[in-house]
């Protein structure tokens, strides 16, 4: 029995050493290939390591969350903390007033700051987070007075994209019933207001004009739209204080989960591969702390990179859904994070591109997109006077820094994180594109006359 006993106790006791040699080979392991990693990084002389950055809590924050999860940002020598904040304006005045050093802000923000609507200051965006990622949806109401007017394919199904033809005799119905058609959107600069405004107008609809005693841009509107921040858009849908709202993920999806409303377009329709969310400093703090600037966009590229791999999506949903940062379930972040889109309940289909975090150069912050929204905003009364062709290029490019990007992206290219194929030779400028709902040609280059184009909004002369 003694011997058994022994016996037992050295076999344990070897299998013991034998683990521990494992574990010690195995930790052994991971650091050398975490030093491997931190050794290709060139480490910049960082001005200010410690940083707090802020967003809202959408799935396009995502290049935040993974900058900081995958440590990132630690392989530059930078010590984050990423802070939800309550609505955008708060996002905004906090990066203003320093407070945050940087955020993840909605692309129309610095613009606006910099172009005379709203609070000014001096903000730039050497990062662009996303392509695409909006919706609008509508109540199921709506939707049910909506549907006879859309296309069915032999299925029995919707043909997308749906445009706001089909909303159009709902609104006329509403209105002989001495109801106001009312629609959210999250801010006034937001990509949001603009996208809902182009579907309607492209439809013949009237969203209503801005002007400086009618700041809530609902002059003439045949649809009056409202500021409601993005987490609380699927409650006021459903308690009817709106009709159908324009956000970003995971709000859209959040209504088809909790039945109470149908998406019935994505901005991928209404502008395909369209810039959505930038990340944003001062101009000072980038003045002062340029090598901190030039080391954040490295990890913000490198984040970008990781979450358009596909066999990453199921991590980083998993992620996104933890309650610091969108806190959403995760079988609502999967229904676009991963590949499709869920528009009536039960109507899942195939979108790849509805989330793009990397690919189509999504992170180079384009003078071009940026001329985009400064052409909605006068288009809509945002900006009152006409201005010419050289102001909108001048004005943009005081606040869109692809010098930053390029130095952030030349040095990943040297420490073999991206190919070299993956830093765009332009100008700054994207091609001139129709992939718009209705198929309205923009080029950059001549702002003025892609205004004067639309017949519903301002008109400029040359």
């Amino acid at each position: 029995m003694k011997n058994i006993f022994t016996s037992s106790i050295l076999t344990l006791s070897l299998a013991l050493v034998f683990t521990a040699c494992g574990d010690t080979k195995s930790k052994k392991a991971e650091s050398v290939a975490e030093e491997a990693v931190a050794s290709k990084t060139k480490m910049l002389d960082i001005e200010k390591p410690q940083l707090t950055f802020g967003f809202i809590k959408l799935t396009d924050m995502a290049p935040l969350a993974i900058a900081k999860e995958k440590g990132f940002f630690e392989e530059e020598g930078l010590f984050v903390s990423v802070e939800a904040q309550s609505n955008w304006k708060n996002v905004l005045d906090r990066v203003i007033d320093g407070q945050l050093d940087g955020s993840h802000m909605l692309a129309g923000q610095p613009i606006a700051a910099g172009a005379g609507f709203g609070r000014q200051a001096e903000l730039v965006t050497p990062f662009s987070m996303d392509l695409n990622g909006n919706g609008i949806t509508v109540s199921n109401d709506v939707w049910s007075k909506m549907k006879p007017n859309v296309p069915a394919d032999s299925d029995g199904k919707p043909i997308h994209p749906i445009k706001a033809d089909a909303l159009k005799p709902v609104i006329t119905s509403y209105k002989n019933e001495g109801k106001p058609f009312k629609m959210g959107m999250v801010f006034p600069v937001s990509t949001h207001n603009y996208e809902l405004r182009y579907w309607l107008a492209a439809a013949g609809i009237h969203p209503g004009m801005y002007t400086a005693d009618n700041v809530q841009g609902q002059i003439d509107a045949e649809v009056l739209l409202s500021v409601t921040p993005p987490p609380q858009m699927p409650a006021t849908l459903e308690s009817g204080t709106i009709y159908g709202y324009c956000v970003g993920e995971p709000w859209n999806q959040q209504a088809v989960f909790k039945g109470i409303g149908v998406p019935v377009t994505t901005n991928y329709d209404i502008w395909k591969n369209n810039p959505e969310k930038v990340f944003v400093m001062t101009k000072e703090f980038v003045e002062q702390n340029p090598n901190t600037a030039i080391a954040v966009t490295k990890a913000l590229i490198r984040a970008g990179k990781w979450l358009d791999e596909p066999t990453n999506r199921a991590e980083a949903v998993e992620i996104l859904s933890m309650s610091q940062y969108v806190g959403a379930p995760k079988e609502v972040l999967a229904n676009s994070m991963t590949g499709t889109f869920e528009f009536e309940k039960g109507d899942k289909r195939e979108m790849p591109d509805f989330n793009v975090f990397y690919k189509y150069n999504a992170t180079y912050p384009f003078y071009s997109d940026g001329i985009w929204f400064l052409t909605q905003m006068r288009r809509w009364g945002q900006i009152p006077e006409s201005k010419s062709s050289d102001w909108y290029a001048s004005t943009i490019k005081d606040i869109y820094r692809p010098d930053i990007w390029k130095k952030a992206a030349d040095l990943l290219v040297a420490e073999g994180q991206i190919p070299a194929a993956d830093v765009p030779d332009t100008d700054g400028y994207k091609a001139a594109t129709a992939d718009f709902i209705d198929g309205t040609s923009y080029d950059a280059k001549d702002p003025i006359g892609y205004i004067n184009s639309f017949s519903i909004g301002n008109k400029d002369k040359k």
